[in-house]
């Protein structure tokens, strides 16, 4: 019998951890690391995105996807393997996959002031002339998101016995990304290569992700006993999930959980779906070395020595941006 995705995923109230007293911080932290070890997922209300904010996102990057594929591709750049700007129908795929999911989308990343001595290891962000308003909006809700995810990784760092701060300095100016995501209609169903999917089975590769909201559903998690479970969220609720970095980083202690995103029924399929994932990346030096705290007779060492930079790149390569 197929779980409820309600009560297998939790909700959880960031303003526990942000403003509760003592207790309520300790639960949070308890209530968190429990989840990301048995699920990999929750879903966290009292963030700082507005309502308001979602629908001025969700609007501009309908109208972006909505430009003629000459004008997208205006802001596809090359050499720089969809780090920034627009990736095209088809490009990306599933680690173990070679056929293209049904989406395309567009990479915001950290955005740095002339002289930062980041600046040069990162490419500049490039942004739509048609629509102005799309860089000031995108770029509010990264500070948000990344405002959160640091966050969420104070409590997981008090989970795994480290200081509070112990990914401050790794996610400071990190290279993370927003991704906003058009799984594109498909006006007849019988085109499409069998097996394609909009977002074929995987796991993210980054430390944990934050999304906000969704115009349709379609994500589901792959639970422990191989079942596939729809997850939603509250329309004031961000869904995060930890990451294949911070899997490895905590011994498989904390599960990046696989995850999907399923083709609608055959009568929807002519209907599209937007997202927009926040992607948190620490920044590329980070030593992604299995933590001695996790560590031992029971769990021996699962990986070998890496740092996010050269992780991220072999994956790059596995997907099929690089």
């Amino acid at each position: 019998m197929q779980q409820d995705a309600l009560n297998l995923v939790p909700s959880l109230d960031l303003k526990q951890f942000v403003q509760g007293n003592p207790q309520e911080k300790q639960r949070f932290v308890a209530d968190i690391g429990k989840a990301f070890q048995e699920v990999g997922f929750v879903t966290i209300r009292n963030h700082p995105l507005s309502e308001a904010l979602r629908t001025e996102l969700y609007q501009v990057v309908k109208q972006f996807f909505d430009l003629s594929d000459p004008e997208k591709l205006a802001y596809q750049i090359p050499g720089i393997h969809g780090q920034r700007g627009y990736t095209p129908k088809g490009k990306e795929h599933a680690k173990g996959r070679s056929q293209g999911d049904l989406k395309e989308f567009y990479h915001i990343g950290q955005e740095l002031e002339e002289g930062d001595s980041l600046k040069s290891r990162y490419p500049d962000n490039v942004f739509p002339q048609e629509l102005p308003q799309m860089e000031t909006i995108c770029l509010d809700i990264y500070r948000k998101l990344e405002e959160t995810g640091r966050y969420i990784l104070q409590a997981l760092a008090l989970h795994l016995g480290l200081e509070e701060t112990y990914f401050e300095s790794q996610v400071e100016k990190g290279n993370s990304i927003l991704r906003a995501i058009h799984y594109y209609p498909i006006e007849d169903p019988s085109s499409v290569e069998e097996g394609a999917v909009r977002a074929a089975a995987h796991g993210d590769i980054n430390l944990i992700t934050l999304l906000m909201g969704a115009s349709a559903e379609g994500l589901q998690i792959l639970t422990r006993d191989e079942e596939w479970v729809p997850v939603t969220a509250q329309p004031d609720e961000l869904v995060v999930n930890v990451g294949d970095m911070l899997e490895r980083l905590s011994n498989n202690r904390l599960r990046s959980t696989i995850h999907r995103v399923v083709n609608p029924p055959v009568d929807m399929m002519h209907t599209s779906r937007y997202s927009v994932p926040f992607f948190m990346h620490p920044r590329s030096e980070m030593d992604l070395s299995c933590l001695e705290g996790c560590i031992d007779g029971d769990t021996p060492k699962a990986y070998p020595d890496i740092t996010a930079g050269e992780f991220l790149d072999q994956r790059l390569r596995e997907i099929g941006l690089k």
